[in-house]
């Protein structure tokens, strides 16, 4: 349920309560135990810091999350652009800062991040028979943050059936897929796979060096692991899409998109919805699939024997794709970047998993969201929230099905919409640009 668009658009945030101070200060505590944990030297010192941290940062959010949104009718808040924590004020400046540079010590300097590492020992001898490294570290956290902002966002949508199964998903396919059963095959002795993640977006799994590996250690599983890999890509996604659209995967499934739609809620407002951004965002997001085509068709060709002098130039490539989108576009900036330029960077400007579903959703699924224009107040909540940066309010105006590459069909426009204008549908393609008959034609005149 949304707050009516007056109090949307013009309210200003209410004083935080005494409890919630304290469930914040409890939450600054838990982080400030975190930055003693890196920093110390004693290790008598620095893992019980470490999981202090943790305890506290779990229950000041999950408690902060219950008191605010427990108490009320949830859905979408009216007040996230006159915070300065989600409106590019001094504290998101610093919250980038914090997360950039995490991601860079995590990369390139993971040295950096050795008081961190130590204290999850334990855990990864007990999951993968190892010590745990920086990777350990950052899937860790990663899942923390998924399950803890998925309460959150649990709290906040509890009232929306579809957003709390959504929720549910990201949270299960995490843990369990993207955490879990890759720590344990490690564990195993089997090869590190990660079920939920497949080409184009975990583009070498269809390498041929993969490949090799993966039926070489694997064996009978490698097998399967390749089998899965090339079924989920290029026969289950294109039929999964033609019936829900991407959204089965960018909201349903993918980590990328569990972390954006849970960590990154707070944040979704931030997307740029202008034409130069949506320019932009078709310049760079096709390209970059292209390339990993290429790359893939490269690596194969030099595998064959056919042409070895391709093996360097593949090589070469990979490595260029490995650095400038794999890590500095997907991680740094992808991540790093939520609080200044919204939660959905890497999804629209560079994820190549969401350009192949995108493609396929805009030609040729049943998916769409219809409008009713004769019910629309212009209110704009629905493009506010919108966080792949569609205008979604010249659609509704105009009564127009909205059917976009971008869109992954989180419902927070229906949600945020105060007279149920828009629905989200699966339906036969005929007919799927028709305006709605209610708009007029002079109407649409007049809009356009």
């Amino acid at each position: 349920m949304s707050l009516p668009p007056s109090l949307a658009l013009t309210g200003s945030p209410p004083p935080a309560s005494r409890p919630e101070r304290l469930w914040l200060a409890l939450v600054a505590a838990g982080l400030l135990a975190l930055a003693v944990a890196a920093l110390s030297g004693a290790a008598a010192v620095r893992g019980p810091a470490f999981w202090l941290g943790l305890a506290g940062l779990s229950a000041g959010t999950l408690g902060w999350s219950r008191h605010v949104f427990g108490a009320t009718e949830g859905g979408v808040a009216g007040y996230p652009w006159r915070r300065a924590s989600t409106s590019r004020g001094t504290l998101a400046w610093l919250t980038a800062l914090l997360l950039t540079g995490f991601y860079v010590l995590l990369y390139w300097w993971p040295e950096h991040l050795t008081n961190l590492i130590r204290p999850l020992d334990g855990l990864s001898q007990l999951l993968r028979a190892r010590p745990a490294d920086q990777w350990f570290l950052y899937g860790s956290f990663y899942t923390l943050a998924v399950l803890l902002m998925g309460g959150r966002a649990l709290y906040k949508y509890r009232r929306v059936p579809y957003q709390r199964v959504r929720t549910l998903s990201v949270m299960f396919f995490q843990l369990w897929l993207a955490w879990l059963i890759p720590a344990l095959l490690l564990g195993l002795q089997k090869p590190e796979f990660y079920f939920s993640y497949f080409w184009p977006l975990k583009y070498d799994y269809l390498f041929p060096g993969t490949v090799d590996y993966l039926v070489r250690d694997g064996r009978a599983l490698g097998v399967f692991m390749v089998f899965w890999g090339a079924v989920l890509s290029l026969v289950a996604t294109p039929v999964l899409t033609f019936f829900f659209g991407k959204r089965w995967y960018c909201s349903w499934v993918c980590g990328c998109g569990g972390l954006a739609e849970t960590a990154g809620d707070p944040y979704r407002h931030l997307s740029d919805k202008s034409r130069a951004a949506w320019r932009l965002e078709v310049r760079l997001i096709y390209p970059i699939l292209g390339l990993i085509v290429l790359l893939t068709g490269l690596l194969w060709l030099a595998a064959s024997g056919r042409v070895p002098a391709l093996q360097p130039l593949a090589d070469g490539l990979g490595r260029f794709y490995g650095f400038v989108i794999g890590s500095v576009f997907s991680g740094v900036i992808g991540v790093g970047f939520y609080p200044l330029l919204g939660n959905r960077v890497w999804c629209r400007f560079g994820c190549p998993m969401a350009a192949y579903l995108g493609w396929l959703q805009k030609h040729f699924s049943r998916f769409r969201i219809t409008t009713n224009g004769g019910q629309c107040i212009s209110c704009g909540n629905c493009s506010n929230v919108c966080e792949m940066g569609i205008d979604v309010k010249q659609y509704a105006q105009r009564g127009e099905p909205i059917i976009r590459a971008a869109c992954v069909g989180c419902g927070l426009c229906s949600v945020a919409c105060p007279r149920g204008v828009l629905n989200l549908e699966n339906g036969p393609r005929q007919g799927r640009y028709q305006a709605s008959p209610f708009i007029h034609a002079d109407s649409l005149q007049i809009l356009s």
